[in-house]
């Protein structure tokens, strides 16, 4: 039987794609005749074909590209080709929100942005922005699936992050317009919220070359007035203050000096300005403008980028933030960080995310932000994200771990809706108490806080659908041709996930302190060896602990399975990482294990600074070095 090609009809030809008129009969019929069964609102989609294509890999991942599938036109596909692009022109308007400040005589304005749940960003906002920084993580952003793609896994920032960072309502009612703005309507919007003339808002316009207007226009226009001025007057300048607040923060475009009126309609009704969900419609912008950054021709990333960036400071304190140690919990997390703009270049921080570990990642940094505010329900939201004509899917069960769940191998993400179906957005917004994450999708909780665990299998599916390593071995800093490529394979990123896990868990129970009981110092070893034991490699003679001597009640470290004395290499003294897990060797009495093969020398720990150094071989070269260097210092 010829198969069944996706125009409709039967052919020995190859398939092809099928044409516009063949989609637009497809979307009638199923919009003519719905199925009984289904809610149209459950799950907002576009319409798919029936036929799932077929995608190829591609260099250096995906090898699997049914979930990212325009990862040919992606930057990180184009670096993996050896074409780059300088870091992204950033739009950050920090400096501009202190040009316009509410003082003592603009009282009756603050009030009124005080309601709207937006008065935190007049002073959270960073006015430094790392071009290095945020252009690398950019650089791993997918739009299939709104998330971070790292070498370990997916991240993403979600509604707990923005409600926590900003300090901006997340819950309320959809942002949404009924269709794009034309510029003879951002003129009658002007004159009628702002009380500007015919001629000062169409000139606006004009010079804006579009339906907005410039943040300098509007400082210069009502920063002057103060409470001392007419109700009609304060009101305008209420309203143009928020168009400049929403245009400098949460909707920062790349025009990077002016606003689109569109919003004015938000603060039509100033009190209901505090009704809106502020951070979700953040959320999405900035979803958009990552995505619109992954393309290679693309040069500028908006959006609040100190969103992202304190996001950042956030999940990767070890590698970029530094901290404010005046901060306190009652203010929004973005005060918490000292923003500066990091030496490194952006190969040197695309090498510093390809060499990233679990361990290094804090999975869940507001323990301590609790008490001031709780994790917010819609968190667990799953569905789409909406502001104005832009539409993002919002996936945290792609981001288990960000929550303190073990990730799994989460379902395939769904496509947005158009933009144009408004209605049928906002009624799965107002719902979305129906759309949160259940108990059984969550799963299990992490054995530890912050051990960012997965299930076994999702390092080997993560590692088929993903692109995990951005710069290519070939063009890494001190590449020689002898090297070996550095690309882990299947088996080896399993492996090294077992040993972020275990190393993560010893950590946890050395940070506890000596007070702990032996109980769980045993608990913990144990685990973690059942951690690291668990590749299909590992021998038999391992899988159980060896029985202890008679002559000791308690194991010594000398029969635990993974311990062997005589092949135990101490680490340097210095170092910059925490110190590991170091087993004492065992007693005198007790015989160490028969070890298969000649056994590595035993590396010894330097002497103390009150001990004289030993006499130096006269056949090694590198030892008398140490000793002629180390003299030469004493006599200095």
């Amino acid at each position: 039987m010829p198969p069944r090609t996706r125009g409709g009809y039967t052919s020995s030809a190859p398939r092809r794609r099928p044409t516009g008129s063949e989609r637009r009969r497809r979307v009638q019929l199923r919009e003519v005749e719905p199925a009984a069964d289904r809610d149209p609102v459950e799950h907002p989609q576009h319409d798919r074909d029936e036929t799932e294509e077929v995608f190829e890999g591609a260099p250096g991942g995906p090898i699997d590209r049914c979930i990212l599938r325009s990862f040919d036109k992606h930057i990180a596909a184009k670096i993996w080709l050896g074409e780059d692009r300088a870091p992204l022109k950033l739009v950050n308007h920090g400096a501009k929100l202190q040009l316009w400040e509410l003082g003592m005589e603009r009282s009756r304005i603050y009030e009124t942005v005080h309601r709207s749940g937006l008065a935190s960003l007049t002073s959270c906002s960073h006015r430094v922005t790392s071009r290095p920084m945020l252009s690398a993580f950019c650089e791993r952003w997918q739009p299939e699936t709104t998330t971070f793609h790292m070498p370990f896994g997916e991240m993403t920032i979600t509604l707990d992050d923005v409600a926590s960072i900003l300090h901006i309502p997340v819950t309320g009612s959809m942002i949404s317009f009924p269709q794009p703005l034309r510029v003879d309507d951002a003129n009658a919007l002007l004159v009628e919220l702002l009380g500007t003339t015919d001629v000062e808002a169409s000139r606006e316009t004009e010079q804006c070359r579009s339906p907005s207007v410039r943040l300098l226009w509007l400082r210069d226009h009502f920063s002057t007035i103060t409470d001392a001025s007419s109700d009609d007057d304060i009101m305008f300048a209420t309203r143009a203050f928020l168009l400049h607040l929403v245009g400098c923060t949460l909707f920062a475009d790349k025009s990077a000096t002016s606003v689109a009126v569109v919003y004015l309609e938000l603060f039509r009704d100033l009190s209901m300005v505090g009704s809106y969900a502020w951070g979700a419609a953040c959320l999405a912008y900035l979803y958009r403008q990552l995505t619109t950054a992954t393309r290679f021709e693309v040069r500028q990333l908006g959006g609040y980028l100190t969103l992202l960036q304190a996001w950042i400071y956030e999940h990767f304190p070890e590698m970029f933030s530094s901290p404010d140690m005046s901060y306190t919990e009652s203010r929004p997390r973005a005060l918490r960080w000292r923003p500066h703009v990091i030496p490194d270049s952006l190969q040197s921080v695309r090498e510093r995310l390809d060499r990233l570990q679990i361990s290094e990642v804090c999975w869940e940094p507001y323990v301590d932000h609790r008490a001031e505010h709780p994790l917010p329900d819609i968190a667990w939201y799953s569905g789409c994200l909406k502001c104005g004509q832009v539409v993002e899917p919002y996936h945290p069960e792609r981001v288990l771990r960000q929550f303190g769940y073990i990730q799994t191998i989460p379902p395939r993400p769904f496509t947005p809706p158009r933009p144009d179906r408004s209605i049928l957005l906002e009624q799965y917004w107002e719902r979305w108490t129906d759309h949160v994450l259940t108990d059984q999708s969550r799963g299990r909780r992490c054995h530890y806080s912050g051990s960012g665990e997965s299930v076994p299998e999702y390092m080997a599916w993560y590692d088929r659908i993903s692109h995990r390593i951005v710069q290519p071995p070939q063009l890494r800093s001190g590449f020689t041709t002898d090297a070996r490529s550095s690309l882990p394979s299947h088996a080896a990123s399993t492996s090294d996930t077992r040993a972020a896990r275990a190393l993560t868990l010893l950590r946890l129970v050395i940070s506890g302190g000596k007070e702990q009981s032996v109980d769980v110092f045993w608990g913990a070893l144990n685990e973690a060896h059942g951690i690291l034991a668990g590749s299909d490699e590992t021998s038999a003679s391992h899988s159980t602990p060896s029985p202890a001597p008679a002559s000791h009640s308690t194991p010594s470290p000398a029969t635990l399975p993974f311990f062997s004395p005589a092949t135990f290499v101490y680490p340097p003294a210095a170092s910059d990482d925490p110190p590991p897990l170091i087993v004492p060797p065992p007693p005198a009495s007790v015989a160490p294990p028969a070890a298969s093969g000649p056994p590595p020398p035993l590396i010894v720990p330097p002497p103390p600074a009150s001990v004289a150094p030993p006499e130096p071989a006269l056949d090694s070269t590198a030892s008398t070095t140490v000793y002629v260097r180390a003299k030469r210092k004493k006599k200095t």
